[in-house]
């Protein structure tokens, strides 16, 4: 068994809602925007777009970024655990190729997941059909922090 490391997914108000879906790798948060949020469905194809990483220290983030700030909006921990890649897999060399596939072990999520890259930035989440798939499972049918049991609204 490889070393677990931690993710974060955080429900994030900004512009749009979106889910910042982070996976530790390196001493940063490896970070993509999930518009859809992530799902336990394996029918289901989110769009992820790769942004900037993030400091380890971001993840326990709850609270309000002001106007005029990057990112501004309300933001939760709406799940967290732990990640590990696929067995054998160096998770670097896997993202740089463009497929990562691991396994997580949070609150909400669970099971064997792929990020797959389709072009620059662009990248597809997918759950596999594992024991854990739940078809027509919707993050937004979840919405509490599992942080602090509030929901966006309440930060």
């Amino acid at each position: 068994m490889s070393e677990a490391r931690r993710f974060v997914v955080q429900r994030h108000r900004a512009r749009r809602l979106h889910y910042d879906f982070r996976l530790e790798l390196d001493g940063v948060l490896v970070s993509w925007a999930v518009p859809k949020g992530p799902t336990l469905d394996p029918k289901a194809r989110r769009g992820a777009y790769h942004v900037e990483d993030h400091a380890l220290d971001h993840a326990g983030f709850e609270g309000r970024i002001p106007a005029g700030k990057y990112g501004r909006g309300d933001v939760i921990v709406w799940d967290n655990g732990t990640w590990e890649p696929r067995e054998g897999d160096d998770p670097a060399a896997a993202l740089a190729a463009g497929e990562l596939h691991f396994d997580v072990y949070g609150v909400k999520l669970h099971g064997r997941f792929v990020l797959k890259r389709t072009s620059g930035d662009d990248w597809l989440l997918l759950h596999k059909g594992d024991e854990h798939a739940v078809p027509g499972w919707d993050a937004e049918d979840h919405p509490l922090s599992v942080l602090s049991g509030r929901t966006n609204d309440e930060v």
